[in-house]
């Protein structure tokens, strides 16, 4: 069985275009890459905000056929993964710009440039109100336009790969992706109990999928580098021209386990008592009317508090345990690791992320934890 902490793709295949590559999952992959030895080059909507160390970097539009030609010249294969990804601040028609049609766009440019190998990352979110267990197999019942147009781009790159010539994509489709630097949803959670602003909702007891980031860049070079085998449905020997995997750490947590392991993290106590599920959606009322009247993006609201504490979402990825891969770092290690970064420097810098424009060539703006989009 191939080493997952060392596993990589091979330098001497040429240059690997990272897309989005300026972004949260983007720099553990320059971080990685960089030791490895591997020629790459960045495209994004803005350069990225450390030092690249003369890695060149193409600041576009994945959905502007003349950016993404100039990022491509001289790459040998992609790793697809902007995207309009937030859940505030992207309007419908945004998410399917961004998602679906720049995925076609890519599709033509590596053509014109005779690429024929590609990565890219969906997300479980394809899946929508499916019945666990989710896999691989469960049929798409999507309904946020997010993984609508997810799923919509898988079938641009499936249709790509069905055309022949020896295309072929690997697809990543990871659940909440977490780990130092990230502003999102572990974030606004970590800081919440570390003010004293949070309590535990009910009992707690609704799993919750999570992927680590620095386990997820690993895994998918680790699939990337098996071979591609027509008709191949043994993820041990290698991976079809099209091949899906599901990313998810092992074992799931609950809520209320999550949470404790933040509250053992900061070296505090959880309260010893439960708001019941009912009294917590009562209290968010006012904050989804400011919500509603204002547009600001709030760390406190009713679908917020049903998805930590109500809501399921559990995954599983037997697949990617069939290939062989196991997670060096233990999502309990992950969620420490996130909490001594945010201990040391995140506590006082914003929930702050971008969100494309709704149009090529416009300005990428800022969704704000507490504020509106700009």
């Amino acid at each position: 069985m191939t080493d997952p902490t060392t596993a990589n793709q091979n330098p001497a295949k040429g240059r690997l275009l990272i897309t989005g590559g300026a972004g949260f999952i983007g720099r553990y992959y320059f971080e990685l890459l960089t030791e490895q030895g591997v020629d790459f080059a960045i495209l994004d909507l803005v350069k990225p905000s450390w030092d690249i160390k003369g890695v060149p970097c193409y600041v576009g539009d994945v959905r502007d056929p003349a950016a993404v030609r100039a990022a491509l010249a001289g790459c040998t294969r992609v790793l697809h993964l902007a995207a309009a990804h937030h859940d505030f601040g992207i309007d419908y028609n945004t998410y399917f710009d961004v998602n679906e049609n720049g995925a076609k766009v890519l599709c033509q440019e590596m053509d014109a440039a005779g690429i024929t190998d590609c990565c890219f990352y969906s997300s479980v979110a394809i899946y929508g109100d499916a019945t666990p267990p989710i896999t691989e197999t469960t049929p798409s019942l999507q309904k946020h336009p997010y993984g609508a147009s997810k799923y919509a781009a898988e079938k641009v790159f499936q249709q790509w790969v069905a055309s022949g010539g020896g295309r072929s994509c690997l697809v990543i489709r990871p659940t909440i992706t977490f780990g130092p630097r990230n502003f999102a949803n572990m974030y606004s959670l970590i800081r919440q109990i570390d003010s004293g602003k949070f309590a535990r909702v009910g009992k707690g007891e609704n799993v919750k999928s999570l992927s680590y980031v620095e386990n997820i860049v690993r895994a998918t070079l680790f699939l990337w580098a098996k071979p591609v085998i027509a008709g191949c449905t043994d993820p041990a020997l290698g991976r079809a021209p099209i091949d899906a995997f599901n990313f998810v750490e092992k074992p799931d947590l609950a809520s209320a386990d999550i949470a404790g392991q933040i509250y053992q993290s900061l070296g505090k106590r959880p309260l010893p008592f439960a708001v019941p599920l009912w009294a917590a959606l009562a209290m968010a009322v006012p904050f989804d009317v400011i919500i509603k009247v204002t547009g600001k993006n709030l760390p406190v609201s009713s679908m917020r508090i049903r998805k930590l504490f109500s809501m399921e979402t559990k995954f599983e990825a037997d697949k990617l345990r069939r290939a062989g891969f196991v997670s060096p770092i233990a999502l309990k290690q992950g969620i420490d690791r996130m909490v001594r970064w945010y201990l040391a420097e995140g506590k006082g810098q914003p929930a702050v992320w971008r969100v494309p424009p709704a149009k090529v060539g416009g300005t990428p703006g800022k969704a704000r934890m507490g504020g509106k989009a700009d």
